[in-house]
């Protein structure tokens, strides 16, 4: 729903109605993870995507139909062999997904979002309670029922925990919250700030890797020491740019377990003292730019500055993948690649050449 709010305040703001629909589970190789959403105005509009395009269509048609009679509906679309040029996921995949008018919940929601507040959306989509009840779950406060009293309590403290970790999924309950019982199906959303990119170095490459990571979604922040390079008009696509040494800069700010750090000065002096920091922290990737012979030396260095080799075993140098690179464009392509690969648990591997889903679901996003 992140990326729908600019259009989805436009019809709050207008008074247009409109109807959600929102992927809550996935099975086989379905193009869009759970949480993926697609709105419907009732004058006709459309934004976002649930399947890619497989079943865009179909969707619209039933949002216009939830519209029309005020009643969220939970539909799986899927395909068979035999219906292989029907509507349908021509990937081979099966989705289920909730339909619902917007109900009052979305949008202090949306607003929390756009605050980068962290807040978790829980949404009953099968079972004993009302279809599509929903919550809205902070760290601080509960908005909205899903109709019984242990439920919420239950799924409050598990909505909680889920936002801590940034991660969307399904959770069964007993009708009144109870743990060893299944027959409610909730669907909790966490929406937490975006994930944070560190580009260390102000350089031509570092201009092409805050693009392409805010491209990806991304806060992207550009630090390096020297005034005349670091400054916001070289930068356009970065949401922070600062002027501070990369070490002392990163052991005073936030590094969570999905930062990404990338680190593109491979100069001595500033890369060995934030390497240093960088792999003491939880972060889910740290690269280094360099030569192999640079590598070796700035390995050497580190060592005989006391870091271990468990933690220099994080350390993803030459940073990227190997695409043959050359423009800077193309090297920030093959640094998304592998950090990419690394979130997902990808080969970095031509897909003709593997083999099984295409699209994975079950490796948790860090």
């Amino acid at each position: 729903m992140r990326d729908l709010l600019p259009e989805l305040r436009r019809w709050w703001d207008g008074g247009e109605r409109f109807a959600l629909a929102t992927v809550v589970a996935v099975r086989g190789s379905a193009p869009r993870d759970p949480g993926a959403s697609m709105a419907v105005s009732a004058s006709g509009e459309a934004v976002g995507s649930v399947s890619g395009g497989c079943v865009e269509g179909a969707v619209f048609e039933l949002a216009t139909e939830v519209l029309a009679t005020g009643a969220p509906v939970l539909q799986t679309y899927g395909i068979s062999d035999d219906e292989a040029y029907a509507v349908g996921l021509t990937c081979g995949g099966v989705l289920d997904i909730l339909v619902r008018p917007a109900t009052d919940v979305l949008p202090v929601v949306a607003a929390s979002i756009a605050a980068e507040e962290p807040v978790a959306l829980a949404t009953i989509v099968d079972g004993g309670g009302p279809l599509a009840a929903a919550m809205a779950v902070w760290a601080d406060r509960v908005e909205g029922t899903l109709g019984a009293t242990g439920l919420d309590a239950a799924v409050t403290d598990d909505a909680r925990g889920l936002l801590a970790q940034g991660q969307t999924g399904i959770r069964h309950y007993g009708p009144n919250g109870q743990r060893r019982q299944d027959e409610v199906a909730v669907f909790v959303e966490s929406f937490a700030p975006p994930p944070r990119l560190l580009v260390f170095g102000a350089i031509d490459f570092a201009a092409a890797v805050a693009r392409i990571g805010k491209y990806l979604g991304y806060r992207v922040t550009v630090c390096d020491a020297r005034p005349v390079f670091a400054t916001a008009r070289r930068f356009p696509d970065a949401d922070e740019v600062v002027c501070e040494w990369p070490h002392r800069y990163l052991a005073g700010t936030s590094v969570d377990a999905r930062t990404v750090i990338t680190v593109l000065t491979h100069d001595p002096k500033f890369d060995v003292p934030l390497l240093e920091v960088a792999l003491r922290t939880p972060a889910a990737y740290v690269g280094a730019m360099g030569s192999r012979r640079t590598h070796d030396d700035r390995v050497a260095r580190l060592r005989e500055a006391g870091v271990e080799e468990d933690a220099l075993a994080r350390l993803r140098s030459p940073i990227g993948l190997d695409l043959g690179a050359r423009t800077p464009e193309e090297t920030a392509v093959s640094i998304a690649a592998e950090i990419i690969g690394l979130r997902w648990g990808g080969t970095g591997r031509p897909l003709g050449q593997t083999a099984g889903d295409i699209h994975r679901h079950d490796v948790p996003a860090t």
